[in-house]
């Protein structure tokens, strides 16, 4: 069976979050020692890490949580071109060439000038494109892996392709596979030995939010959404010698905004405020996230609770069993608690050949929405959970 089309799955002008996997096509690691060389790529991770933050700034996508692993990244995103659509025209363009300015970065006028936007601004039918875009899964992974694997590339001193091809993306149907393909993402290093536990998991969106709790600050990677004259990079040309400029350049590139952020405030918000769902868009006004709306109906401190005890593996936690509120969260969700661990450790094993994840019955419902009688795995998902739920 092919995978399916992209348009089954996600659609730039409709709300949806999506669980997407990218993984590299070469032996060498993305990001891990590699054993043959005994080279260690593990500085690569605040590389991807940082583009994820840098893009969360500008584009009308929300990053909810993401594991940078060795040899692929997961991420979950949720495009919103609600948020698109209140930006104003010069917003949209100065976005846009933020991201792609439509010329070498290391040439005089790098920068995007207030003339490049309202050039752009006044092209409706080039802006109307441009705001699909924005909030379009595939221009985010686009933007993400591209210059990733440039930068690869050029380190290792070859050609060619870096990563296996198209990224793999997973439709989330529902708050049960929200949480737990969420869980999932965040337990991968966890799962793969590289951690003891959620706290010790670097470039995982769980560590970022664990130790923002604690008051852990970070530089923003955030692109600075202020527009420069013409003349302002011209005298800036013609007065700074070509080894500052870059120096400046690259500096600015590190820290455009020269401000320090929470770990995990490019993040989006964990706890979605009921109170807020009629439609508004709660956009984001600090310049690091697309929107201050949350994803689950859990607070960090519950979010986290969870989390740690799906990650305990000795059999005296096991023996002790989930805490009482934990037991009647999933109640609601109609999971069988004692299969939850299983579901999300195994995460691979019910939804790994499913391009959507969620309950049983929302799976049944996305298989109609594209016209299929059913996607696969169904029958098997069915035993985690509650009978007449």
């Amino acid at each position: 069976m092919g995978r399916p089309a992209r348009v089954e799955q996600f659609n730039a002008s409709e709300i949806g979050i999506v669980h997407t996997i990218q993984r590299c096509v070469r032996r060498a690691f993305l990001t891990g020692v590699d054993e043959k060389t005994g080279k260690d790529y593990s500085y690569r991770r605040e590389w991807i890490r940082r583009r994820m933050e840098a893009l969360a700034s500008v584009f009308g996508i929300d990053v909810l949580t993401y594991a940078i692993m060795s040899n692929h990244i997961h991420l979950i995103l949720r495009n919103r071109p609600d948020v698109v659509a209140k930006w104003s025209d010069a917003e949209v363009a100065l976005r846009w060439l933020r991201v792609f300015p439509g010329r070498r970065l290391d040439e005089q006028l790098s920068e995007p000038t207030t003339t490049d936007v309202q050039t752009l601004a006044s092209n409706p039918e080039r802006l109307a494109e441009i705001r699909l875009r924005l909030s379009d899964i595939s221009w985010f992974m686009r933007a993400l892996c591209e210059p990733i694997a440039r930068q690869a590339n050029r380190q290792d001193e070859c050609t060619g392709r870096f990563w296996e091809g198209r990224f793999k993306a997973q439709r989330i149907a529902d708050e049960t596979g929200l949480l737990a393909c969420a869980m999932y993402v965040d337990l991968n290093p966890v799962r793969a030995a590289m951690a003891e536990s959620p706290e010790e998991a670097e470039h995982t969106s769980a560590y970022d939010r664990i130790h923002a709790e604690r008051g852990a600050e970070l530089e923003a990677a955030a692109f600075d959404l202020v527009a420069i004259t013409a003349e302002e990079a011209g005298k800036e040309i013609r007065t700074t010698p070509v080894n500052e400029f870059r120096r400046k350049r690259a500096a600015k590139r590190r820290n455009a905004t020269g401000r320090r952020i929470k770990r995990d405030a490019w993040l989006a918000p964990l706890r979605l405020d009921s109170r807020k769902l009629s439609g508004n868009p709660e956009l984001h006004q600090g310049g690091v996230r697309a929107s201050d709306k949350g994803f689950l109906n859990l607070s960090v401190g519950e979010y986290l609770t969870l989390l740690n005890w799906t990650a305990g593996k000795k059999m005296a936690e096991l023996a002790r069993g989930i805490p009482k509120k934990l037991q009647q969260l999933l109640d609601s969700l109609g999971v069988d608690p004692s299969l939850w661990r299983d579901l999300v450790w195994n995460y691979k094993r019910y939804f790994g050949q499913s391009c959507c994840a969620g309950r049983p019955e929302s799976l049944v419902a996305d298989a109609q929405r594209i016209g299929k009688r059913f996607h696969r795995g169904q029958r098997k998902l069915e035993t985690c959970f509650s009978s007449g739920t």
